[in-house]
Protein backbone atom coordinates (compact mmCIF):
# COMPACT_ATOMS: atom_id res chain seq x y z
CA UNK A 1 0.00 0.00 0.00
CA UNK A 2 1.56 3.25 -1.12
CA UNK A 3 1.26 6.43 0.97
CA UNK A 4 -1.39 7.72 -1.43
CA UNK A 5 -3.34 4.45 -1.27
CA UNK A 6 -3.04 4.63 2.50
CA UNK A 7 -4.51 8.14 2.49
CA UNK A 8 -7.46 6.97 0.41
CA UNK A 9 -8.10 3.87 2.55
CA UNK A 10 -7.58 5.88 5.72
CA UNK A 11 -10.25 8.38 4.73
CA UNK A 12 -12.62 5.49 4.03
CA UNK A 13 -11.91 3.95 7.44
CA UNK A 14 -12.40 7.23 9.31
CA UNK A 15 -15.64 7.82 7.39
CA UNK A 16 -16.80 4.32 8.24
CA UNK A 17 -16.03 4.77 11.95
CA UNK A 18 -17.78 8.15 12.02
CA UNK A 19 -20.81 6.63 10.31
CA UNK A 20 -20.81 3.73 12.78
CA UNK A 21 -20.75 6.16 15.70
CA UNK A 22 -23.77 7.95 14.19
CA UNK A 23 -25.82 4.80 13.61
CA UNK A 24 -24.72 2.50 16.46
CA UNK A 25 -28.06 2.97 18.23
CA UNK A 26 -29.88 1.44 15.25
CA UNK A 27 -28.37 -2.02 15.79
CA UNK A 28 -29.66 -4.67 18.21
CA UNK A 29 -27.39 -4.19 21.21
CA UNK A 30 -26.53 -7.89 21.51
CA UNK A 31 -25.29 -9.79 18.49
CA UNK A 32 -27.83 -12.32 17.21
CA UNK A 33 -25.47 -14.62 15.33
CA UNK A 34 -25.30 -18.32 16.13
CA UNK A 35 -22.05 -19.95 17.29
CA UNK A 36 -19.81 -20.46 14.24
CA UNK A 37 -21.89 -18.24 11.97
CA UNK A 38 -19.25 -15.52 11.59
CA UNK A 39 -16.51 -18.00 10.84
CA UNK A 40 -18.64 -19.76 8.25
CA UNK A 41 -18.78 -16.49 6.29
CA UNK A 42 -15.02 -16.05 6.24
CA UNK A 43 -13.00 -17.40 3.31
CA UNK A 44 -11.89 -20.96 3.95
CA UNK A 45 -8.32 -20.21 2.85
CA UNK A 46 -6.11 -17.09 2.83
CA UNK A 47 -6.05 -15.19 -0.49
CA UNK A 48 -3.08 -15.77 -2.77
CA UNK A 49 -3.25 -12.19 -4.01
CA UNK A 50 -4.06 -8.93 -2.27
CA UNK A 51 -7.51 -7.38 -2.39
CA UNK A 52 -8.62 -3.74 -2.51
CA UNK A 53 -9.18 -2.29 0.95
CA UNK A 54 -12.69 -1.30 -0.12
CA UNK A 55 -13.51 -5.02 -0.41
CA UNK A 56 -12.30 -5.55 3.14
CA UNK A 57 -14.57 -2.74 4.35
CA UNK A 58 -17.49 -4.27 2.47
CA UNK A 59 -16.95 -7.56 4.28
CA UNK A 60 -16.57 -5.71 7.57
CA UNK A 61 -20.12 -4.46 7.11
CA UNK A 62 -21.43 -7.81 5.85
CA UNK A 63 -19.66 -10.27 8.15
CA UNK A 64 -18.18 -8.53 11.17
CA UNK A 65 -20.83 -6.00 12.20
CA UNK A 66 -23.63 -8.59 12.58
CA UNK A 67 -21.30 -10.47 14.96
CA UNK A 68 -20.67 -7.44 17.17
CA UNK A 69 -22.29 -6.77 20.54
CA UNK A 70 -22.37 -2.99 20.44
CA UNK A 71 -20.62 -1.81 23.58
CA UNK A 72 -20.79 1.78 22.34
CA UNK A 73 -24.57 1.71 22.01
CA UNK A 74 -26.34 4.17 24.31
CA UNK A 75 -28.62 1.25 25.20
CA UNK A 76 -25.74 -0.89 26.52
CA UNK A 77 -26.28 -1.18 30.28
CA UNK A 78 -24.51 -4.52 30.86
CA UNK A 79 -21.34 -5.35 32.80
CA UNK A 80 -19.58 -1.98 33.04
CA UNK A 81 -19.05 0.58 30.29
CA UNK A 82 -16.07 0.23 27.98
CA UNK A 83 -16.15 3.80 26.80
CA UNK A 84 -14.55 5.12 23.68
CA UNK A 85 -14.48 8.57 22.15
CA UNK A 86 -13.31 10.23 18.96
CA UNK A 87 -10.21 11.77 20.62
CA UNK A 88 -9.23 8.39 22.07
CA UNK A 89 -9.65 6.69 18.68
CA UNK A 90 -7.45 9.31 17.07
CA UNK A 91 -4.88 8.90 19.84
CA UNK A 92 -4.84 5.15 19.22
CA UNK A 93 -4.45 5.78 15.49
CA UNK A 94 -1.48 8.04 16.15
CA UNK A 95 0.03 5.38 18.40
CA UNK A 96 -0.39 2.78 15.65
CA UNK A 97 1.08 5.14 13.09
CA UNK A 98 4.15 5.87 15.16
CA UNK A 99 4.43 2.15 15.98
CA UNK A 100 7.04 2.59 18.69
CA UNK A 101 8.12 -0.10 21.14
CA UNK A 102 8.29 1.60 24.52
CA UNK A 103 9.95 -1.07 26.61
CA UNK A 104 12.84 1.22 27.57
CA UNK A 105 13.16 4.98 27.90
CA UNK A 106 15.86 4.83 25.23
CA UNK A 107 13.65 3.02 22.71
CA UNK A 108 11.35 6.08 22.57
CA UNK A 109 11.81 8.72 25.29
CA UNK A 110 8.51 10.46 24.50
CA UNK A 111 6.58 7.21 24.97
CA UNK A 112 7.85 6.95 28.54
CA UNK A 113 7.77 10.59 29.55
CA UNK A 114 4.27 11.31 28.24
CA UNK A 115 3.01 8.27 30.15
CA UNK A 116 4.69 9.33 33.37
CA UNK A 117 3.23 12.81 32.99
CA UNK A 118 -0.29 11.57 32.19
CA UNK A 119 -0.28 9.34 35.27
CA UNK A 120 0.80 12.34 37.37
CA UNK A 121 -2.04 14.35 35.81
CA UNK A 122 -4.45 11.65 36.96
CA UNK A 123 -3.10 11.83 40.52
CA UNK A 124 -4.03 15.51 40.52
CA UNK A 125 -7.35 14.97 38.74
CA UNK A 126 -8.53 12.27 41.18
CA UNK A 127 -7.08 13.85 44.32
CA UNK A 128 -4.90 10.80 45.02
CA UNK A 129 -2.11 10.93 47.61
CA UNK A 130 1.05 12.67 46.43
CA UNK A 131 3.00 9.50 47.26
CA UNK A 132 1.59 7.97 44.04
CA UNK A 133 3.15 10.69 41.87
CA UNK A 134 6.45 10.18 40.07
CA UNK A 135 7.92 13.22 41.83
CA UNK A 136 8.29 11.14 44.99
CA UNK A 137 9.18 7.51 45.66
CA UNK A 138 6.14 6.16 43.86
CA UNK A 139 4.64 6.57 40.42
CA UNK A 140 2.17 5.28 37.89
CA UNK A 141 2.16 3.11 34.80
CA UNK A 142 -0.48 2.09 32.24
CA UNK A 143 -1.33 -1.60 32.39
CA UNK A 144 -3.65 -3.34 29.96
CA UNK A 145 -6.26 -4.16 32.62
CA UNK A 146 -6.84 -4.07 36.37
CA UNK A 147 -6.20 -7.83 36.33
CA UNK A 148 -2.59 -7.19 35.33
CA UNK A 149 -2.37 -4.48 37.97
CA UNK A 150 -3.40 -6.82 40.78
CA UNK A 151 -0.95 -9.47 39.53
CA UNK A 152 1.95 -7.00 39.46
CA UNK A 153 1.01 -5.76 42.93
CA UNK A 154 0.87 -9.32 44.28
CA UNK A 155 4.25 -10.24 42.81
CA UNK A 156 5.76 -7.13 44.39
CA UNK A 157 4.12 -8.01 47.70
CA UNK A 158 5.39 -11.58 47.48
CA UNK A 159 8.95 -10.43 46.83
CA UNK A 160 8.77 -7.91 49.66
CA UNK A 161 7.50 -10.54 52.07
CA UNK A 162 10.14 -13.11 51.07
CA UNK A 163 12.93 -10.58 50.48
CA UNK A 164 13.34 -12.04 47.01
CA UNK A 165 13.92 -15.64 48.09
CA UNK A 166 11.00 -16.79 45.97
CA UNK A 167 13.06 -16.03 42.87
CA UNK A 168 15.17 -19.08 43.64
CA UNK A 169 13.08 -21.48 45.66
CA UNK A 170 9.48 -20.71 44.75
CA UNK A 171 7.08 -18.79 46.97
CA UNK A 172 6.90 -20.17 50.49
CA UNK A 173 3.70 -22.01 51.24
CA UNK A 174 2.93 -19.88 54.28
CA UNK A 175 2.12 -16.64 52.41
CA UNK A 176 -1.56 -15.72 52.67
CA UNK A 177 -3.74 -13.37 50.63
CA UNK A 178 -7.01 -11.72 51.64
CA UNK A 179 -9.91 -10.19 49.75
CA UNK A 180 -13.67 -10.05 50.13
CA UNK A 181 -16.17 -12.55 48.81
CA UNK A 182 -17.30 -9.82 46.42
CA UNK A 183 -13.86 -9.08 44.95
CA UNK A 184 -13.10 -9.58 41.27
CA UNK A 185 -12.04 -13.05 40.11
CA UNK A 186 -8.71 -11.57 38.96
CA UNK A 187 -7.48 -11.76 42.57
CA UNK A 188 -7.72 -15.54 42.68
CA UNK A 189 -6.21 -15.80 39.21
CA UNK A 190 -3.28 -13.63 40.35
CA UNK A 191 -2.79 -15.86 43.39
CA UNK A 192 -2.55 -18.90 41.12
CA UNK A 193 -0.21 -17.24 38.60
CA UNK A 194 2.05 -15.92 41.38
CA UNK A 195 2.50 -19.48 42.59
CA UNK A 196 0.81 -19.15 45.97
CA UNK A 197 -2.11 -21.48 45.29
CA UNK A 198 -5.81 -20.90 45.78
CA UNK A 199 -5.72 -22.57 49.20
CA UNK A 200 -3.68 -19.58 50.44
CA UNK A 201 -6.47 -17.16 49.51
CA UNK A 202 -8.82 -16.06 52.29
CA UNK A 203 -12.24 -14.77 51.23
CA UNK A 204 -13.42 -12.32 53.88
CA UNK A 205 -17.09 -11.96 54.80
CA UNK A 206 -19.02 -8.84 53.80
CA UNK A 207 -21.60 -6.74 55.62
CA UNK A 208 -25.18 -5.99 54.59
CA UNK A 209 -23.87 -3.50 52.01
CA UNK A 210 -21.58 -6.22 50.54
CA UNK A 211 -18.42 -4.42 51.69
CA UNK A 212 -15.54 -6.21 53.41
CA UNK A 213 -15.92 -6.53 57.19
CA UNK A 214 -12.79 -5.24 58.93
CA UNK A 215 -13.51 -7.36 62.00
CA UNK A 216 -13.55 -10.51 59.86
CA UNK A 217 -10.30 -9.46 58.19
CA UNK A 218 -8.70 -8.82 61.58
CA UNK A 219 -9.79 -12.26 62.79
CA UNK A 220 -8.41 -13.97 59.67
CA UNK A 221 -5.08 -12.16 59.96
CA UNK A 222 -4.75 -13.06 63.64
CA UNK A 223 -5.68 -16.69 63.06
CA UNK A 224 -3.17 -17.10 60.23
CA UNK A 225 -0.36 -15.48 62.17
CA UNK A 226 -1.09 -17.74 65.14
CA UNK A 227 -0.86 -20.74 62.81
CA UNK A 228 2.52 -19.71 61.41
CA UNK A 229 1.20 -18.11 58.22
CA UNK A 230 2.62 -14.87 56.85
CA UNK A 231 -0.02 -12.35 55.68
CA UNK A 232 1.33 -11.01 52.42
CA UNK A 233 -1.35 -9.17 50.49
CA UNK A 234 -4.80 -7.65 50.98
CA UNK A 235 -6.90 -6.51 48.03
CA UNK A 236 -9.63 -4.05 48.95
CA UNK A 237 -12.21 -3.02 46.38
CA UNK A 238 -13.63 0.44 45.78
CA UNK A 239 -16.63 -0.42 43.61
CA UNK A 240 -17.15 -4.19 43.44
CA UNK A 241 -18.24 -5.73 40.15
CA UNK A 242 -21.53 -7.10 41.39
CA UNK A 243 -22.91 -4.15 43.34
CA UNK A 244 -20.33 -1.31 43.41
CA UNK A 245 -19.77 -1.92 47.13
CA UNK A 246 -16.96 0.10 48.69
CA UNK A 247 -14.65 -1.58 51.18
CA UNK A 248 -13.81 0.61 54.22
CA UNK A 249 -10.18 1.51 53.52
CA UNK A 250 -9.83 3.61 56.67
CA UNK A 251 -10.42 0.51 58.81
CA UNK A 252 -8.65 -1.99 56.55
CA UNK A 253 -5.47 0.09 56.10
CA UNK A 254 -4.21 0.00 59.71
CA UNK A 255 -4.82 -3.77 59.88
CA UNK A 256 -2.60 -4.24 56.82
CA UNK A 257 0.05 -1.94 58.23
CA UNK A 258 0.16 -3.75 61.56
CA UNK A 259 0.38 -7.18 59.91
CA UNK A 260 2.94 -6.14 57.30
CA UNK A 261 0.61 -7.03 54.42
CA UNK A 262 0.67 -5.08 51.17
CA UNK A 263 -2.62 -3.22 50.61
CA UNK A 264 -3.78 -3.00 47.00
CA UNK A 265 -6.90 -1.00 46.19
CA UNK A 266 -8.84 -2.03 43.09
CA UNK A 267 -11.04 0.85 41.94
CA UNK A 268 -11.29 -0.34 38.34
CA UNK A 269 -14.73 1.11 37.65
CA UNK A 270 -15.44 3.53 40.47
CA UNK A 271 -12.09 5.33 40.40
CA UNK A 272 -13.21 7.67 37.64
CA UNK A 273 -15.87 9.08 39.97
CA UNK A 274 -13.08 10.67 42.03
CA UNK A 275 -12.79 13.26 39.27
CA UNK A 276 -15.63 14.87 41.22
CA UNK A 277 -14.59 16.08 44.70
CA UNK A 278 -18.02 15.17 46.13
CA UNK A 279 -17.40 11.45 45.44
CA UNK A 280 -13.89 11.24 46.89
CA UNK A 281 -15.12 10.02 50.27
CA UNK A 282 -14.99 6.53 48.75
CA UNK A 283 -11.20 6.90 48.90
CA UNK A 284 -11.12 7.67 52.62
CA UNK A 285 -8.13 5.75 53.96
CA UNK A 286 -6.35 5.54 50.59
CA UNK A 287 -3.20 6.88 52.26
CA UNK A 288 -2.67 3.37 53.68
CA UNK A 289 -2.49 1.78 50.22
CA UNK A 290 0.74 0.40 48.78
CA UNK A 291 -0.83 0.31 45.32
CA UNK A 292 -3.96 1.48 43.55
CA UNK A 293 -5.54 0.99 40.13
CA UNK A 294 -8.47 2.25 38.11
CA UNK A 295 -9.48 1.93 34.46
CA UNK A 296 -9.89 5.05 32.32
CA UNK A 297 -11.04 2.58 29.65
CA UNK A 298 -14.24 1.98 31.61
CA UNK A 299 -15.77 5.34 32.47
CA UNK A 300 -13.33 7.99 31.26
CA UNK A 301 -13.83 7.97 27.48
CA UNK A 302 -10.46 6.31 26.82
CA UNK A 303 -10.90 3.20 24.74
CA UNK A 304 -9.56 -0.17 25.82
CA UNK A 305 -6.90 -0.90 26.96
CA UNK A 306 -5.82 1.66 29.53
CA UNK A 307 -5.58 0.78 33.23
CA UNK A 308 -3.80 3.25 35.53
CA UNK A 309 -1.70 1.47 38.16
CA UNK A 310 0.11 3.26 40.99
CA UNK A 311 2.61 2.22 43.62
CA UNK A 312 3.73 4.18 46.66
CA UNK A 313 7.21 2.64 46.46
CA UNK A 314 8.33 2.00 42.90
CA UNK A 315 11.51 0.33 44.13
CA UNK A 316 9.44 -2.60 45.45
CA UNK A 317 7.74 -3.09 42.09
CA UNK A 318 10.87 -2.64 39.98
CA UNK A 319 12.85 -4.92 42.28
CA UNK A 320 10.27 -7.66 41.80
CA UNK A 321 9.98 -7.42 38.02
CA UNK A 322 13.35 -6.18 36.75
CA UNK A 323 15.62 -8.52 34.81
CA UNK A 324 18.31 -6.84 32.70
CA UNK A 325 19.94 -9.01 30.02
CA UNK A 326 22.98 -7.74 28.15
CA UNK A 327 21.05 -6.89 25.00
CA UNK A 328 18.86 -4.36 26.88
CA UNK A 329 21.68 -2.55 28.67
CA UNK A 330 22.10 1.11 27.73
CA UNK A 331 23.59 4.28 29.22
CA UNK A 332 20.31 6.03 30.20
CA UNK A 333 19.18 2.92 32.14
CA UNK A 334 22.55 2.57 33.83
CA UNK A 335 22.46 6.26 34.83
CA UNK A 336 19.37 5.66 36.98
CA UNK A 337 17.88 8.92 35.69
CA UNK A 338 15.07 7.38 33.61
CA UNK A 339 12.08 5.09 34.00
CA UNK A 340 12.07 1.85 32.02
CA UNK A 341 8.46 0.71 32.09
CA UNK A 342 9.42 -2.85 31.12
CA UNK A 343 10.22 -3.17 34.85
CA UNK A 344 6.71 -2.14 35.87
CA UNK A 345 4.74 -4.85 34.04
CA UNK A 346 4.70 -8.56 33.14
CA UNK A 347 5.55 -8.35 29.41
CA UNK A 348 8.66 -6.72 27.99
CA UNK A 349 7.12 -4.81 25.10
CA UNK A 350 4.56 -2.03 25.33
CA UNK A 351 2.59 0.32 23.10
CA UNK A 352 2.30 4.11 23.28
CA UNK A 353 -1.02 3.94 25.16
CA UNK A 354 -0.54 7.29 26.87
CA UNK A 355 -1.26 9.10 23.59
CA UNK A 356 -4.98 8.32 23.73
CA UNK A 357 -5.13 9.42 27.37
CA UNK A 358 -3.35 12.65 26.45
CA UNK A 359 -5.80 13.24 23.60
CA UNK A 360 -8.85 12.59 25.80
CA UNK A 361 -7.81 14.81 28.71
CA UNK A 362 -6.77 17.67 26.44
CA UNK A 363 -9.86 17.39 24.21
CA UNK A 364 -12.47 17.24 26.97
CA UNK A 365 -10.80 18.95 29.89
CA UNK A 366 -11.39 17.89 33.48
CA UNK A 367 -14.65 19.78 33.88
CA UNK A 368 -16.39 18.06 30.95
CA UNK A 369 -15.29 14.68 32.27
CA UNK A 370 -16.69 15.61 35.68
CA UNK A 371 -19.96 16.70 34.08
CA UNK A 372 -20.32 13.30 32.40
CA UNK A 373 -19.77 11.45 35.69
CA UNK A 374 -22.25 13.66 37.53
CA UNK A 375 -24.91 13.10 34.87
CA UNK A 376 -24.55 9.33 34.96
CA UNK A 377 -24.73 9.24 38.75
CA UNK A 378 -27.80 11.49 38.74
CA UNK A 379 -29.58 9.28 36.21
CA UNK A 380 -28.75 6.15 38.24
CA UNK A 381 -30.25 7.75 41.34
CA UNK A 382 -33.35 8.73 39.37
CA UNK A 383 -33.72 5.18 38.10
CA UNK A 384 -33.43 3.93 41.69
CA UNK A 385 -36.29 6.23 42.65
CA UNK A 386 -38.48 4.80 39.87
CA UNK A 387 -37.70 1.28 41.07
CA UNK A 388 -38.57 2.17 44.67
CA UNK A 389 -41.94 3.45 43.48
CA UNK A 390 -42.61 0.36 41.37
CA UNK A 391 -44.97 -2.43 42.40
CA UNK A 392 -43.02 -4.92 40.24
CA UNK A 393 -39.37 -4.28 41.10
CA UNK A 394 -37.32 -3.66 44.24
CA UNK A 395 -33.78 -2.45 44.85
CA UNK A 396 -31.28 -5.10 45.90
CA UNK A 397 -28.93 -2.45 47.30
CA UNK A 398 -29.02 1.35 47.42
CA UNK A 399 -27.80 2.77 44.11
CA UNK A 400 -24.04 3.22 44.23
CA UNK A 401 -22.58 5.77 41.82
CA UNK A 402 -23.71 4.73 38.34
CA UNK A 403 -24.82 1.15 39.06
CA UNK A 404 -28.35 0.09 40.04
CA UNK A 405 -29.08 -3.47 41.21
CA UNK A 406 -32.70 -4.61 41.38
CA UNK A 407 -34.96 -7.63 41.06
CA UNK A 408 -38.55 -8.58 40.36
CA UNK A 409 -40.60 -9.06 43.51
CA UNK A 410 -41.82 -12.48 42.29
CA UNK A 411 -38.33 -13.94 42.57
CA UNK A 412 -35.45 -15.32 40.51
CA UNK A 413 -37.49 -16.98 37.79
CA UNK A 414 -39.37 -13.79 36.93
CA UNK A 415 -36.18 -11.70 37.16
CA UNK A 416 -34.32 -13.97 34.74
CA UNK A 417 -37.29 -14.15 32.37
CA UNK A 418 -37.40 -10.35 32.18
CA UNK A 419 -33.68 -10.11 31.50
CA UNK A 420 -33.78 -12.79 28.80
CA UNK A 421 -36.73 -11.17 27.03
CA UNK A 422 -35.27 -7.69 27.18
CA UNK A 423 -31.89 -8.82 25.85
CA UNK A 424 -33.47 -10.91 23.09
CA UNK A 425 -35.47 -7.90 21.93
CA UNK A 426 -32.28 -6.04 21.03
CA UNK A 427 -33.61 -2.83 22.52
CA UNK A 428 -31.14 -2.87 25.44
CA UNK A 429 -28.67 -5.17 27.14
CA UNK A 430 -28.50 -5.97 30.87
CA UNK A 431 -26.53 -8.56 32.83
CA UNK A 432 -27.12 -10.18 36.21
CA UNK A 433 -25.33 -11.22 39.35
CA UNK A 434 -26.17 -12.86 42.66
CA UNK A 435 -26.24 -10.90 45.89
CA UNK A 436 -26.71 -13.24 48.79
CA UNK A 437 -29.07 -15.90 47.48
CA UNK A 438 -30.95 -13.57 45.16
CA UNK A 439 -30.53 -13.17 41.40
CA UNK A 440 -30.50 -9.47 40.56
CA UNK A 441 -30.28 -7.35 37.45
CA UNK A 442 -27.45 -4.84 37.09
CA UNK A 443 -27.97 -1.65 35.14
CA UNK A 444 -24.71 0.25 34.63
CA UNK A 445 -25.25 3.77 33.31
CA UNK A 446 -21.99 4.99 31.84
CA UNK A 447 -21.88 4.86 28.06
CA UNK A 448 -20.58 7.99 26.41
CA UNK A 449 -23.67 8.34 24.20
CA UNK A 450 -26.29 7.51 26.81
CA UNK A 451 -28.72 10.28 27.72
CA UNK A 452 -31.49 10.54 30.27
CA UNK A 453 -33.95 9.68 27.49
CA UNK A 454 -32.18 6.34 26.96
CA UNK A 455 -32.41 5.56 30.67
CA UNK A 456 -36.10 6.46 30.71
CA UNK A 457 -36.79 4.30 27.64
CA UNK A 458 -34.90 1.41 29.21
CA UNK A 459 -37.10 1.69 32.30
CA UNK A 460 -40.20 1.69 30.10
CA UNK A 461 -38.98 -1.49 28.35
CA UNK A 462 -38.31 -3.17 31.70
CA UNK A 463 -41.69 -2.13 33.08
CA UNK A 464 -43.49 -3.33 29.95
CA UNK A 465 -41.65 -6.66 29.97
CA UNK A 466 -42.41 -7.16 33.67
CA UNK A 467 -46.12 -6.74 32.94
CA UNK A 468 -45.91 -9.41 30.22
CA UNK A 469 -44.18 -11.85 32.56
CA UNK A 470 -46.67 -11.15 35.34
CA UNK A 471 -49.61 -11.81 32.99
CA UNK A 472 -48.11 -15.17 32.05
CA UNK A 473 -47.67 -16.03 35.69
CA UNK A 474 -51.27 -15.07 36.42
CA UNK A 475 -52.38 -17.30 33.56
CA UNK A 476 -50.46 -20.20 35.06
CA UNK A 477 -47.72 -20.32 32.43
CA UNK A 478 -44.03 -20.61 33.30
CA UNK A 479 -42.44 -17.15 33.43
CA UNK A 480 -39.61 -18.24 31.17
CA UNK A 481 -41.78 -19.61 28.38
Amino acid sequence: MTPEEFRTAGREVIDWIASYMERVEQYPVMSRVRPGEVRDLLAAHPPEHGEPFSSILDDLERIIVPGITHWQSPNFFAYFPANSSAPAILGDLLSSGLAVQGMLWSTSPACTEVETHMLDWLVEMLGLPARFASTGSGGGVIQDTASSAVLCALVAARERATQGRSNETGAPGNLTVYTSTQAHSSVEKAVRIAGLGSDQLRLIEVDDAFAMRPDSLAEALETDRANGQLPCFVCATVGTTSSMAIDPLAAIGPLCHDSGAWLHVDAAMAGTAALCPEFRSMHAGIQWADSYSFNPHKWMLTNFDCSAFYVADRAALVGALSILPEYLKNKPTESGAVIDYRDWQIPLGRRFRALKLWCVIRSYGVERLRAMVRQHVAWARELATWIEQSSSFALATPASLNLVCFYHRDGDEATRAIMDRVNASGRLFLTHTRLGERLVLRMAIGQANTTRAHVERAWDVLHETARQVEKQEDAGNPASS
